[in-house]
């Protein structure tokens, strides 16, 4: 073992790389702020060919502007970076990529309008242009990768997984020699995560360095060979064996042991079927949705989720669980069928008029449909209640940022103050601001929550559920889409598996019998019926 953590804020733990080798990238003393946020202070790093490097620490804690420093996308206000010895000053990313180094970003760059194969040669092809031979080299990497893709489908066809995916092949068909990967297995499923960390070990092993920003400790104990982390921009740890240091890595994240047990403990908390749940906060009848080219994506879905229940949705990326999850939220339309929440129809409502019914949505793409980036997190955070900030045809500020503010440290919102602009906080705490806001919709009957931990680290994903409970224990139903098994296990009163838009099977967790129940599920899953 040798793990070297430091809690002292103003210090800093030197890395030295194992071996010989010297790194592909050194950074030394990288700091940055925003205004008067400092963001990195006194970073140093050294990423060494052959590695795979664990970047880990709670939301806003910097990883992901550190990864941006390295990629070009910010440049550093001290300190400074070497590539093979020499100065590496970065002005853009395109700067980045000359030197070798991608970067699989947590949100997507893609064009909507055009196809994979487009995607992927943007800004690469000079002259004549052999589309079938760039083709076949797509599929051959993304048969390689174990990832299903097709290279001519349309992005804007495409759910949010097989974004992610697109994302990852865009980076590894460059071959770089420093993969910089931001949080790219939240939205894929077990076997692709499995796939994606099979070949990162490849392209380590051909002599690429290789960067993951991971909150799952599971691929911390798979992969990492090195592990930093960072806490409120600072290192405040390394390891040269994260494998068997994993229990004090997380503590050095947040601050306290990770406990053996805790989630067993809150999965086996007394269960809401004790009391009645005859009152029905969703009724789903018959639901179909067919996409424009006629593809059947929700096939005849009766569903119920009652006040004071959480219901979870199992199922492999782009099997109906994304277009379920819109029509609820009025994003699109039934195609057939109809549902009602509290008892109102809510079939062909609007996402106001669903706002105004009781309904509390977190989309599973938050940059697209769960925000508006431009404007500030206190704006944000009350854009579902603005009406209530309006007097007299006047905004009244004030009012509104106290009750962000109020927001923010219930929901544990960093940022530098409540005016800040919401695309410039951290993955994970824009989510945290979308789930404070839905969850405190005055009037709450019913929450659909997709992907609600995506990005998220070990402590704020213990925090959402904690959210999610109570307003589960005041009697809110709670239909929870999620790729994460273990965590729809461990929350969900019952899990409803769907498989090519249809529901195989439904249990109730127990945690007596969860390897068998994990077992049934995969079935359901692969579409068998038993």
């Amino acid at each position: 073992m040798n793990l070297t953590l430091d809690s002292s804020p103003d210090a800093q733990v030197r890395n030295t790389a194992p071996g010989t080798h010297a790194p592909v990238l050194g950074m030394h003393g990288i700091g940055k702020h925003f205004g008067a946020f400092h963001a990195l202070t006194d970073v140093s790093l050294d990423l060494v060919a052959g590695e795979v490097h664990c970047l880990l620490g709670e939301n806003g804690a910097g990883k992901s502007t550190l990864c941006n420093v390295m990629f070009g996308v910010h440049q550093p206000d001290a300190g400074g970076m070497l590539i093979d010895g020499a100065p590496y000053r970065p002005r853009s990313p395109r700067d980045a990529l000359a030197h070798g180094i991608a970067m699989v970003h947590q949100h997507f760059s893609l064009v909507d309008d055009v196809t994979v194969l487009d995607n992927l040669l943007l800004g690469r092809s000079h002259g004549w242009l052999d589309r079938a031979r760039q083709a076949q080299r797509v599929r051959a990497l993304v048969e390689d990768l174990g990832l299903a893709l097709d290279p001519d489908a349309r992005i804007a066809a495409l759910s949010v997984g097989e974004r992610q995916r697109v994302e990852i092949v865009k980076c590894l068909i460059r071959e770089p020699r420093l993969l910089v990967l931001d949080e790219p297995t939240a939205v894929l499923l077990p076997a692709e995560i499995e796939s994606l960390l099979a070949m990162c070990e490849r392209v380590a092993a051909r002599g690429c360095a290789v960067v993951l920003v991971t909150h799952k400790l599971a691929e911390i104990r798979r992969i990492a060979t090195r592990a930093t982390v960072l806490q409120s921009g600072r290192v405040v740890a390394r390891s040269s064996t994260p494998s068997a240091d994993v229990d004090r890595l997380v503590h050095a994240m947040i601050h306290r042991e990770s406990a053996p047990g805790a989630e067993a403990r809150k999965a086996s908390s007394p269960s809401p079927y004790g009391r009645p749940l005859s009152d029905e906060a969703l009724q789903v009848d018959g639901l179909t949705v067919r996409s424009a080219d006629g593809v059947t994506r929700v096939d005849n879905c009766t569903l119920v989720v009652n006040r004071g229940e959480i219901v979870g949705i199992a199922g492999v990326e782009g099997n109906g669980q994304s277009e379920l999850g819109a029509v609820l939220a009025g994003m699109m339309k039934a195609s057939a069928g109809r549902f009602f929440i509290d008892g109102t129809e809510g079939t062909f409502a609007t996402p106001s008029q669903l706002t105004r019914l009781g309904v509390g949505i977190v989309p599973e793409d938050r940059h697209a449909t769960g925000c508006v980036p431009d404007m500030s997190l206190t704006e944000n955070l009350c854009l579902n209640r603005l009406d209530d900030f309006s007097r007299w045809g006047f905004t009244r500020h004030r009012a509104m940022r106290a009750a962000a503010t109020s927001l923010m440290q219930r929901f544990d919102v960093r940022a530098a103050s409540a005016d800040v602009a919401f695309r410039g906080l951290s993955g994970g705490n824009q989510q945290k601001a979308v789930l404070a806001r839905e969850l405190t919709l005055e009037g709450l009957v019913f929450l659909m929550a997709a992907q609600p931990t995506r990005g998220l680290d070990v402590g704020a994903v213990a925090a959402v559920y904690d959210h999610i409970r109570a307003a589960r224990d005041q009697g809110v139903g709670v239909l929870l889409i999620s790729s994460e098994l273990d965590e729809l296990m461990a929350v969900a009163d019952r899990i409803v598996v769907m498989y090519r838009g249809k529901i195989m099977g439904t249990c109730v967790p127990d945690p007596a019998q969860l390897d068998l129940q994990r077992g049934r599920i995969g079935a359901w899953m692969a579409g068998q019926d038993s």
